[in-house]
């Protein structure tokens, strides 16, 4: 079992990134955004993923629901095997706990304004951008998830 995680800053790239590593070998891919519990989420989602994580090292499955942004609630359940492989993309990924179970922690990074032209083209507007960017601040402060990468890539020529 290999397990890649992919943190960095709203419009950093980060799930691009994991499809092109997905890509490469057919790794599953988790996203961030389907445990977060809306625009508010990302905390528990954290959490939940750290559960998850511990989980499925100590051989559980691990289960879940997805959020469903449409409907505004949780969606259908899912499950992560024991020994799966996978790599794991969002904001709030990379924790001092998620990290220790990792053989790869990428920190993708670029500057704010590339980072915010390319949320804007995603989301189609930036109503959301600044709760989110409190949000990442606290995990930031909280987790430190930079110092804990075993790679930093920048992404503002990608």
């Amino acid at each position: 079992m290999t397990l890649t995680l992919i943190d960095g800053r709203s419009g950093s790239g980060k799930t691009s990134y994991a499809r092109r590593l997905a890509a490469a070998d057919g790794t599953r891919v988790l996203h961030m955004d389907d445990i977060y519990e809306g625009w508010h989420g990302m905390a528990i989602g954290t959490a939940t993923l750290e559960r998850l994580l511990t989980e499925q090292a100590a051989g559980r499955v691990a289960r879940w629901q997805n959020w469903d942004w449409y409907a505004d609630d949780w969606g259908p359940g899912q499950e992560l095997r024991p020994g799966e492989s996978l790599i794991v993309e969002g904001c709030g990924s990379v924790t001092a706990v998620t990290a220790a179970l990792a053989g790869r922690v990428i920190w993708l990074e670029a500057p704010e304004s590339i980072r915010h032209e390319r949320a804007l083209e995603r989301d189609g507007d930036d109503s959301w951008w600044e709760l989110w960017k409190r949000q990442e601040a606290v995990h930031l402060a909280e987790h430190d998830p930079r110092s804990l990468a075993t790679e930093i890539v920048d992404t503002a020529d990608c």
